[in-house]
Order: structure tokens, then C-alpha cells, then sequence
């Protein structure tokens, strides 16, 4: 898939997969309509929807990791333009989309993965640095004290012995 054609969903996910410092978990809410993701970004924790293509309070993750760039809006007929710079790549990208924000997040993606990347994959997924894998279902994030004991703590049954 070329990154030069992400939208939507498809663009939310693979910006999610290019923070790994960010994103810890990627999963699908709303019928697997909508990319969520659990993970810590600079020391505010996210767990929810993920959806830097629709929003710039999302996208804003992206606008930090950047050294540099450039947007400009399309003219008649024109699609927006981003050339950018971001934390950890080297060189310059440029990406171009439907808005400033859909070139920004393109650009963002070229830059960790190049002109191409894979479907999405539609399961949950632990995010381990430019790969992922699969996991059975999204962890619950809670505190470590509330893990079951054989004491009866939170979570055990507590039915006596037969």
C-alpha cells in the first residue's frame, strides 16, 4: 500500500505504528472502525481513540517529533504539501494529501517506513519499536496491586475447597 494513498483509518493506524516511544498498544473500537491505543506520550497517558486524521489534538504528537517542516495549503485543484524533518529520521520527507494535516501525517509515516507499507492489520497488537505483535486481546491498564492473589485479593473466585 502506498503511503502517498493512506487515509482514514488505514493513515490513524500506520501513524500509530510509526511512535513507538508513544504507543504501546494498537486496537479497533466502534466495530474495528476506529484505531485506539494505549501508551504514554512525554508523561500524559492515552488510552482511547487515536485519530490524527480527523483530529489535531491527535495529530499534535506528530507536530512535536518535528525538527522542521513546511505546509502549505493546495490551490485550485492542488493538494496540500508538507516537507518535513522529523525526531530520529534523517533527511527530509514530502508528502502531499487532501489537507495540511493528511500531508503532515503522510510525511510522518514516509519517514519511518518509506513509500510503502502493509495492510492494516485488524487485531490487537503490542507495538515493539518498527514492528508489532499480535496479541489475544487489549490489556487493562489498572494498578499492579490489583493483581489476583491466592489470598483472596481482587479478581479471585474465593469459592471454598470441595
Amino acid at each position: 500500500m502506498n503511503v502517498a494513498d493512506l487515509s482514514g483509518l488505514a493513515l490513524d493506524y500506520w501513524v500509530a505504528r510509526s511512535l513507538p516511544d508513544f504507543v504501546r498498544e494498537i486496537y479497533f473500537t466502534d466495530s474495528g472502525e476506529t484505531v485506539a491505543v494505549r501508551g504514554n506520550d512525554r508523561g500524559r497517558p492515552w488510552d482511547g481513540r487515536f485519530e490524527p486524521s480527523t483530529s489535531w489534538e491527535a495529530a499534535g504528537v506528530v507536530l512535536d517529533r518535528a525538527r522542521r517542516f513546511e505546509l502549505s495549503e493546495g490551490h485550485t485543484g492542488e493538494p496540500a504539501r508538507c516537507v518535513a524533518q522529523f525526531e530520529g529520521a534523517h533527511g527530509k520527507v514530502e508528502a502531499r494529501g487532501a489537507t495540511t494535516r493528511e500531508a503532515l501525517l503522510r510525511a510522518f509515516v514516509k519517514s519511518r517506513f518509506g513509500d510503502t507499507v502493509e495492510e492494516v492489520l485488524r487485531q490487537p497488537q503490542a507495538v515493539l519499536g518498527a514492528n508489532m505483535a499480535p496479541v489475544g486481546e487489549p490489556s487493562a491498564i489498572g494498578n499492579v496491586e490489583d493483581v489476583p492473589r491466592p489470598d483472596a485479593q481482587i479478581g479471585d473466585i474465593g469459592a471454598p475447597p470441595r
